[in-house]
């Protein structure tokens, strides 16, 4: 069979139609790229069509929460096929699916949060929760009070406008982001911090300083939200400082800006909490959802709307008529069917608890075994999140060039202990966010295979 596999024309139809995201095009065109064509999974592996198979360390994209092959979900998405595969959301049409998720993530979610609206991915989400944001102020009557702050590193999608929340370079160079009218922040990582000698509570009183004087200079009339995400995801898996929190939310309340809570990663489990948010004690007024939703077994989204928020959507909708937002799929019944049965798992499977439990072991692991190295600059994470930063020279705190690729050369080096690791933009830094349903026994292969993966880089 793997014979037949290898002689089929799949991997010249991949290079000829396919154009991947995130993607180096030349190469993958050329065939220079080290890309699998994957085949089938169970629990936490991988196996692409030649029967290799990896310990997948990064859950697809941070999004397959549950594991793989979980019967439960593809048996829902199965029989809602069957049953309905397709009706829309609008004029306030609804499905038993959707209905029924929506009271599920709101019998999860921070008790002061109102309603969801559902969409596909991440990225459509934060486009909604922009054009909710700006609707609000205009029916506060508030038409000035446009603009956003978002902070580097953070990542919050890939279009127009998320594209531009997102703070790194590589999705601005060449797309002419980001737009007006966001703005970017100090970044709440302590390890790149630009002055060696400040101590965590010092740079905290610099994020919230730069913070208080950038709205100070444009005008706290003329900012609508700070988007943030609880915990850095894509721009290093950096957990924020102690204290910050605490010293960004009163900010935001004196000056009237909504705080709007990327939870595409973290939300419904990755801290060992259900929400980011309440693992910080945030108090947002939109919530991002994606990826932990379904576990990525079917597209869906969401946007959970506050009770603050949501009262004045009503005002405006009694004014000016129907909101004029949708997509076509949203709510989509085959989504929401998942997102129930992936819900109820993580429920019935206590991976909430499982992945604070074993998230806590890998890091713990993963700091015993390389932050002595000469090399390592930090190994940091919470939950089931942990990342391990790079560095030239560790006393100086010199990083790598770019061009080195130190990262990259690490991932590919535990790529051949088949182990899946993540080389994160911005600096040489691996990241892992495995399945919820990771054991000890999976962690500690994971931290084996990397110390093993630093020795062959050359580290």
């Amino acid at each position: 069979m793997n014979e037949l596999l290898r002689n089929d024309t799949l991997d010249q139809w991949d290079r000829e139609t396919f154009l991947h995201p995130s993607t180096h095009l030349a190469q993958h065109a050329r065939g220079e790229s080290t890309a699998r064509i994957i085949r089938t999974a169970e629990g936490v592996h991988i196996e692409d069509r030649e029967g290799q198979r990896w310990l997948d360390g990064f859950a697809g994209l941070y999004c397959v929460n549950v594991g793989y092959g979980r019967r439960e979900i593809s048996d829902a998405i199965a029989k809602q096929a069957q049953e309905l595969a397709y009706y829309h959301a609008y004029v306030g049409h609804g499905t038993e699916a959707s209905i029924t998720l929506s009271k599920m993530i709101l019998d999860r979610a921070p008790s002061h949060m109102s309603k969801v609206y559902f969409g596909l991915g991440g990225s459509d989400a934060n486009e909604t929760n922009i054009k909710l944001v700006w609707y609000y102020n205009n029916v506060r009557g508030l038409p000035q009070k446009k603009k956003i702050i978002s902070r580097w590193r953070g990542y919050h999608g890939s279009g127009i406008m998320t594209g531009s929340l997102t703070g790194l370079p590589l999705f601005h160079e060449k797309f002419d982001l980001p737009m007006a009218p966001v703005m970017h922040t100090t970044a709440p990582y302590y390890y790149r911090r630009e002055n060696p000698d400040q101590s965590e509570a010092e740079f905290v009183a610099q994020c919230a300083r730069d913070l208080e004087e950038m709205i100070e200079r444009e005008g706290a009339d003329t900012i609508a939200a700070f988007w943030a995400e609880p915990m850095l995801g894509t721009g290093g898996i950096v957990p924020p400082p102690a204290g910050y929190w605490e010293a960004i939310q009163p900010i935001l309340e004196k000056n009237d800006i909504l705080l709007v809570a990327d939870e595409v990663v973290t939300g419904f489990g990755r801290l060992g909490t259900m929400f980011g948010s309440e693992h910080y004690g945030m108090k947002p007024d939109l919530i991002t959802i994606a990826k932990g939703l379904t576990s990525a077994y079917a597209p869906l989204s969401g946007s959970i709307v506050s009770e603050k928020m949501w009262k004045v959507l009503e005002q405006g909708t009694d004014e000016f008529g129907p909101l004029g937002h949708g997509w076509t799929y949203s709510a989509h019944p085959i989504g929401a069917a998942a997102g129930v049965a992936n819900l109820q798992l993580i429920d019935d499977l206590k991976l909430v608890q499982n992945a604070g439990e074993v998230g806590a072991y890998l890091n713990e692991r993963m700091r015993e075994a390389l932050s002595d190295h000469p090399h390592v600059g930090e190994v940091r994470g919470e939950g089931m999140l942990c990342a391990v930063e790079f560095v030239e020279d560790k006393e100086r705190r010199r990083f790598y060039e770019p061009s080195q690729k130190v990262g990259a050369k690490v991932v590919a080096e535990l790529a051949k202990h088949h182990v899946i690791g993540r080389a994160m933009p911005g600096g040489d830094i691996l990241g892992f966010a495995p399945p919820f349903s990771l054991v000890n026994e999976e962690a500690d292969r994971i931290v084996d295979a990397t110390v093993k993966a630093v020795s062959a880089a050359g580290l």
